[in-house]
């Protein structure tokens, strides 16, 4: 580990050189990616160099202590050692993270696509309240938030949405959301007061660069419609919506946020890109329909990642079995806590998986 450590240093300082030569400044693309691979370095270095110094630090106590011969200075030594060493195995445990191979997706931005699953009503109202938690949460990070289609219900819900997150890993921290969220709560329209169960799915896909994802145009139908819901008269006089068919695959994306058929078209490729990459990511591994069918799940009550127990007010992530008991703040965006943990324990299982 140590080797490879050291490795990283060296590529690390000549990057540093090599982006305050004039003649990199000046070619922009080049200047861009190697700040972008020294940038992506940096946290590893500053981690190594802490290890380094605690290190030094550490063999300059232990040999202190072999001289020392007054015994309150000798117990504060073995008090630095222990701290030292404790630090150090700290630190350790920090490189071997930063060192696992990282998804190449972890700086992209996202797009989220949130489904009304089993519960009717109430589970297109919970759909618009986790809708919201993610524009909440997008705000704390100071990501920016772009709709990109909606389909609201009848009681002020919505049936389903899509939207994109754009922020500096933003799928690296949204990736665990994907799967069965479900809600236990009594609905408004509910008069006996009894707890409903429903249930919604969310999908978190990386945003992909054109580079990445060929399209060719006669493998798309396209369509134009009006717009729905609100946007005053324009949209709804003017055919600016657009839904784009892929048709060898079948996936289908809509886009009706922009009053320009322009932009709705440009959006809704954007999507189509993530959705295709997405599709052949997954087929490489197994048949589509079945990764498809365990990241979001079939919307089945018995299906879940996560329980949000409004009479109880708590919220439960079945997959690490953590509970926390702050319902309201998190509704309001505050998932940052449940979130790490999610990432720690995908780290955690990494690691023993290379042990």
């Amino acid at each position: 580990m140590f080797d490879k450590l050291a490795e990283i240093k060296k590529k690390f300082q000549q990057l540093t050189e090599q982006i305050s030569q004039p003649e990199v400044i000046a070619n922009q693309g080049l200047w861009t990616k190697l700040v972008k691979e020294h940038s992506s370095l940096q946290e590893v270095v500053e981690a190594y160099d802490g290890w380094k110094k605690t290190d030094e630090n550490l063999q300059e106590a232990l040999i202190l202590a072999e001289t020392e011969t007054d015994g309150e200075m000798a117990d504060m030594l073995q008090e630095e050692i222990h701290n030292l060493k404790k630090q150090k195995l700290q630190l350790e445990e920090q490189l071997k993270i930063l060192l696992l191979p990282k998804d190449p997706n972890d700086d992209n931005n996202v797009i989220i696509e949130i489904r009304a699953g089993a519960g009717g009503d109430e589970a297109a109202l919970f759909a618009g309240d986790v809708k919201r938690m993610y524009f909440r949460f997008a705000e704390r990070q100071r990501w920016k938030v772009e709709e990109i289609n909606v389909n609201d219900s009848e009681l002020g819900g919505i049936k389903e949405a899509t939207f994109s997150v754009i922020g500096a890993g933003a799928y690296s921290k949204l990736k665990f959301e994907s799967g069965v969220h479900r809600v236990q709560r009594i609905p408004a329209t509910e008069s006996q007061g009894r707890i409903h169960t429903s249930t919604i799915t969310v999908a978190v896909l990386p945003e992909v660069d054109d580079i990445e994802i060929t399209i060719d145009e006669k493998d798309l139908k396209i369509d134009t419609y009006r717009s729905g819901g609100a946007g005053g008269q324009h949209v709804n006089k003017t055919e600016s919506a657009i839904r784009i068919t892929h048709l060898p695959t079948g996936i289908v994306v809509a886009c009706q946020d922009e009053r320009s058929q322009i932009k709705n078209r440009d959006k809704a490729m954007k999507t189509l890109k993530s959705k295709l990459y997405d599709f052949y990511q997954s087929q490489a591994e197994k048949e589509y329909s079945e990764t498809r069918r365990l990241q979001v799940g079939t919307g089945d009550r018995s299906e879940r990642i996560r329980t949000y127990n409004f009479p109880q007010g708590r919220v439960t992530d079945h997959r690490i079995g953590l509970t926390l008991h702050s319902l309201e703040t998190f509704m309001d965006g505050d998932i940052g806590e449940m979130i790490e943990a999610l990432r720690l324990a995908d780290q955690t299982a990494k690691l023993q998986g290379d042990k």
